[in-house]
């Protein structure tokens, strides 16, 4: 008889060796990290693997982060408690649950009609209400919604999308990898009076990201 994972004691142990060890500080990240299933945002042949130090595929293309980078750039949006956050990139809708875990209005964008429904399908059955998703292009933000105290991309931009530092609050923080389509800086971005400031987080791989204010699609 297979012996089932201890996915609570795996999601302590990344935790403790991927997270506290390179220096992940905020404990309500942390809390949220060890409390959000992991396994359960990906395919049931994947559930051994999905606490390491990795990114794992999920389909279309598409991948879930490693969960240090997940943690990195969750602390650097700096979230309260009560703020409003946009998403860039739904993926499997592990991203959103931790952030639902740590504010209260989580609005994101997928543009992949399949995977956003199968993002949802994951995030009732684990009751966050509070996370709203939309098919679109994600380089164009959601206005409605805006001004944003955090927003987060999940893929890689040539360049920073002007349309996302609209949609930011004065002292709103923009968390973006930029770069080429092989390897990107992970730029922490904080919108000003006039203009913003940059923060250098450093050396980052994920997809592209495809858009109007991004890479152009392939099909």
């Amino acid at each position: 008889m297979k012996k089932t994972p201890d996915f609570a004691l795996a999601r302590k142990k990344m935790v403790q060796e991927q997270l506290v060890a390179r220096g992940i500080k905020d404990k309500r990240v942390l809390d949220a990290m060890m409390k959000v299933p992991r396994h359960l945002f990906m395919e049931e042949g994947l559930w051994h693997q999905a606490y390491g130090d990795f990114p794992l595929p999920i389909g279309q293309g598409q991948t879930i982060s490693q969960p240090y980078i997940v943690a990195l750039m969750t602390e650097a949006l700096q979230l309260t408690g009560n703020d409003k956050v946009l998403e860039i990139g739904t993926g499997s809708g592990y991203q959103a649950a931790i952030l639902a875990e740590l504010t209260t209005h989580v609005f994101s964008i997928e543009r992949i009609g399949s995977m956003a429904s199968k993002a949802r399908k994951t995030l009732d059955e684990l009751g966050y209400a509070n996370v709203l998703i939309r098919v679109s292009d994600g380089t164009l933000g959601w206005q409605e919604e805006a001004p944003f105290a955090g927003i987060i991309v999940t893929a890689g931009a040539p360049a920073i999308p002007p349309t996302l530092v609209e949609q930011l609050e004065v002292g709103g923080r923009l968390v973006i990898p930029v770069g080429n389509e092989y390897s990107q800086i992970l730029l922490k971005v904080v919108k000003q009076d006039k203009g913003y400031k940059e923060k250098d987080l450093g050396g980052v791989r994920f997809v592209k990201l495809i858009g109007d204010h991004g890479w152009k699609a392939e099909w």
